[in-house]
């Protein structure tokens, strides 16, 4: 089969989607008021409340949900075959991602700019705000491990790209200044700055010199360096320091000076990635060698799974936070929320769609991908690389070197995945500081104790468990309970938005029939792991750190679902907030 035919296929349900039911969303559902006074406006701080045009907007959105999730888990869930993981992703992007991320930016700035979490009090109760609140911290804390691993992994296997993404923080910081203190245009400098990234990228993939290969430094893979660290592990281990030093920064300047310049720089990567990749598969139009569906996938069912491999391109909770956390805060207009809401879920999808694309005709034949692809363990642990090579592979299509190629797929993922990191470590310092004014706690409502706090946590948990991976395993163990916790997050962000409507007097069903799927899905997965797999009741040894954690969320989750159903089974009127 021609490839060609997934991408036009994805490409008109996305514009479909976009054009017709996300307008239907935002006149009938969310009622859209271009009136209405954003937080940006009512509460600008020039910190975090700022209003934005919503195309740079759009920018820092999407880059901040974007990270490695919705490369890494599409090139896992081929495993199962392309045509259950090309489905969900648009049909989940569509009916699912898109009304999430829409819905909790409206519900966010219709309640001052407030997280899902604060706003679970409102519409649900105070008891169902603590418990939620406690399911969001873990979850960011375990995206901080999970991304700040894969970008270590990234740097460590693609030296030639720790140069070109390093350069962009100066030039995001020079571009934040010209555009909010001399207000110059932001769209050339970014351009520039793009230009200048690449260059580098283009230039280190062919000077050995250029290339910042700590394990080189180090005497190589199998010298010990110091605590008993091998070249590798000690490699991996001052990456994280720097990446936690740089997410402390980076997540308490103001968003003007790095946050948002610096992702309207990775928008265009993104455009420029895509363009890359997709002009690559019209030229070269690879065939598709792996199968429609994988019937020697008899390890791991993908039902449930499925849906909690692929969560960024689909439905992701965390998008929620980002949508609530930072997002709503900077809208510039509520009419702007369709736009950077729903249209940022396709973006993701777009991304999904060309992953799975690069992953399945990567190989030469079946053969070669069911050796690749010969366990659900083994699509864990290459489905990252198969995608930067199968991607690799697009770009020479339109005559990119290879090694070129690779390194400037590996320098948008871990543009992204930095992104995403330091968005993730500022919503943890927010979500601290509203924890520390509910119990009293006034020490973590200062900035730099709840920032130092999401570091410091951040940093033990992917560097202290032991695991498979030796030293700094722990994004690799958390990386299961990161796919369900953060499925289960968006159930609860559609089930908060459904009860919204309702109360409003609105049709609740767009919202609440992936709401239902979701929860449905998830739960089930999330009992077989937390049972089965990770106690040790089932063939798998147990464990502890999966099994506890997963074990907190599942029955915090299950009894918010419970307090919800009696709100949802309540007539309450709207809250005596205005904005509600």
């Amino acid at each position: 089969m021609n490839s060609i035919w997934l991408a036009i296929i994805g490409m008109f349900v996305f514009a479909l989607g976009y054009r017709f039911y996300s307008r239907w969303i935002a006149e009938k559902i969310y009622r859209l008021d271009p009136n209405y006074v954003t937080p940006a406006h009512r509460f600008e701080d020039g910190v975090d409340f700022v209003p934005t045009n919503k195309l740079v907007l759009w920018g820092h959105h999407f880059t901040s949900v974007a990270g490695a999730a919705p490369i890494v888990g599409p090139a896992i869930a081929v495993y199962w075959g392309w045509l259950p993981a090309f489905l969900w992703v648009i049909l989940g992007t569509i009916f699912a991602a898109g009304v999430h991320d829409f819905g909790t930016i409206v519900l966010s700035v219709r309640n001052k700019g407030q997280s899902v979490g604060t706003i679970t009090s409102k519409i649900i109760g105070s008891r169902a705000k603590n418990m939620f609140l406690f399911i969001i911290l873990i979850l960011v804390l375990m995206v901080n491990a999970v991304f700040a691993w894969v970008i270590s992994n990234l740097f460590i296997q693609f030296p030639s790209s720790v140069l070109p993404v390093f350069i962009q923080i100066p030039l995001a910081i020079w571009i934040g200044y010209a555009v909010y203190k001399r207000k110059a245009k932001m769209l050339v400098p970014s351009l520039v700055a793009l230009a200048i990234m690449y260059m580098v990228a283009i230039i280190a993939s062919n000077v050995p010199a250029l290339q910042i290969d700590l394990v080189k430094a180090f005497g190589g893979a199998e010298n010990t360096v110091l605590f008993g660290l091998d070249g590798i592990a000690m490699s991996f281990f001052i990456w994280i320091i720097i990446l936690m030093v740089y997410c402390y920064i980076a997540s308490t300047l103001p968003v003007w000076k790095l946050l948002q310049p610096r992702d309207f720089i990775n928008s265009h990567q993104l455009v420029v990635g895509l363009v890359i990749l997709y002009a690559g598969l019209v030229v070269l139009q690879p065939k598709v060698t792996a199968p429609m569906t994988n019937a020697a996938a008899t390890d791991t069912s993908w039902l449930p799974l499925l849906f909690i491999t692929i969560a960024c391109g689909a439905i992701s909770g965390f998008h929620g936070l980002v949508s609530s956390g930072t997002t709503s805060k900077q809208l510039n207009k509520e009419t702007d929320a369709r736009f950077v809401g729903y249209f940022g879920a396709v973006g993701e999808g777009t991304l999904a769609l060309i992953s799975i694309i690069a992953c399945v005709t990567l190989f030469a034949t079946k053969g070669d991908f069911m050796a690749a692809y010969s366990s659900f363990g083994a699509a864990n642990g290459g489905g990252l690389g198969n995608f930067v090579n199968g991607a690799a592979q697009l770009a020479t299509g339109i005559w990119i070197p290879e090694d070129v190629a690779r390194t400037i797929v590996a320098v948008i993922v871990v543009s992204f995945a930095a992104t995403t990191l330091d968005t993730s470590v500022r919503l943890m310092r927010y979500i601290i500081s509203e924890i520390g004014e509910e119990y009293k706690i006034r020490s973590l409502s200062k900035v730099h104790v709840a920032t130092s706090l999401a570091v410091c946590t951040s940093a033990a948990l992917v560097l202290l468990p032991k695991g498979p991976n030796g030293f700094g395993s722990g994004g690799y163990l958390l990386w299961p309970l990161f796919g369900t916790s953060n499925q289960l997050l968006a159930g609860v962000s559609l089930l908060l938005i459904s009860i919204w409507l309702k109360r409003q007097g609105r049709n609740f069903l767009p919202t609440f029939i992936p709401m239902v799927f979701i929860f449905a899905m998830t739960v089930w997965a999330m009992v077989q792991q937390v049972v089965f797999d990770w106690s040790g009741l089932g063939a798998t040894d147990t464990n502890l750190l999966l099994f506890i954690l997963g074990g907190i969320i599942l029955i915090l989750v299950i009894w918010i679902i419970l307090e919800a159903i009696n709100a949802f089974r309540r007539n309450d009127p709207p809250s005596v907030s205005q904005d509600m």
